[in-house]
């Protein structure tokens, strides 16, 4: 099974602009995703996709491997859908976040493992909410899921509702996960998902993985006990330094 790594950067980001660019510690963070995904055993290449040619040039410039892709794309995932047309070679696609710059080999490994199941057609990670702040906070999305560690539903509220009991004591009463934003798909079933009209509810919550759940495709999920640093912010990345 031949597996690639893709880390979609984009440059115009509404809330920081340039982020991929931005140092961290003496590196680039697009520099430290990259780095942290090629220490991933399980894959057999890593490339960054991006529309802009600063982030191209400084990629490869420090030794990555960067393709340059239409600008047009409305995410990532369509962005990693160009790069895996141009590599037909390659069953299983990894799309990595170009905004955890100290993202653990582990978890893509653990994603990874899920295509060991065929019946796997996409593979995301889910963590444990610990608590109250993350459980409201609706820039962290949760997830229910099935028997069988299928997503069955993401809010950005959390869900399910627990009857008669007040909000701050829901944890008490459930378990709760929070979404980990990285992803994986056969490589036929990328094409196919980027190719599916915006659903209702992916408008009514601004995700697109209900697009999919809506469309009837299936995404497996696997549990990970590790925290993940999300830099969507310049006020994130102060926060990091500290």
């Amino acid at each position: 099974m031949k597996i690639l790594g893709i880390i979609p950067a984009r440059y115009a980001s509404t809330r920081f602009p340039g982020k991929p660019l931005v140092d961290i510690a003496g590196k680039s963070m697009i520099q430290r995703v990259y780095e942290q995904a090629k220490k991933c055993g399980h894959l057999n290449e890593v490339i960054v996709a991006t529309d802009d040619s600063r982030i191209f040039d400084h990629v490869t410039a420090f030794g990555g491997v960067a393709i340059l892709t239409s600008s047009a794309h409305q995410s990532g995932t369509d962005r990693c859908a160009e790069v895996a047309q141009k590599h037909p070679d390659y069953e299983v696609i990894i799309n990595i976040q170009g905004d955890e710059p100290y993202i653990d080999p582990e978890q893509i490994s653990k994603l990874i493992s899920c295509f060991n199941d065929a019946g796997t057609q996409i593979a995301t990670l889910i963590k444990r909410v610990q608590t109250e702040q993350e459980l409201h906070n609706i820039n962290s999305p949760k997830v229910i899921i099935n028997k069988h560690s299928e997503a069955i539903y993401f809010s950005r509220s959390p869900l399910p509702h627990i009857r008669g009991q007040k909000p701050e004591n829901w944890l008490q009463h459930f378990t709760y996960f929070k979404h980990i934003g990285i992803y994986g798909y056969w490589a036929d079933i990328l094409q196919q998902i980027t190719k599916l009209p915006m659903s209702s509810l992916e408008k009514a919550e601004s995700l697109e993985q209900l697009r999919w759940i809506e469309n009837g495709y299936k995404i497996k999920t696997a549990e990970t006990e590790i925290e993940t640093i999300a830099i969507d912010t310049p006020e994130d990345l102060l926060n990091l330094k500290m």
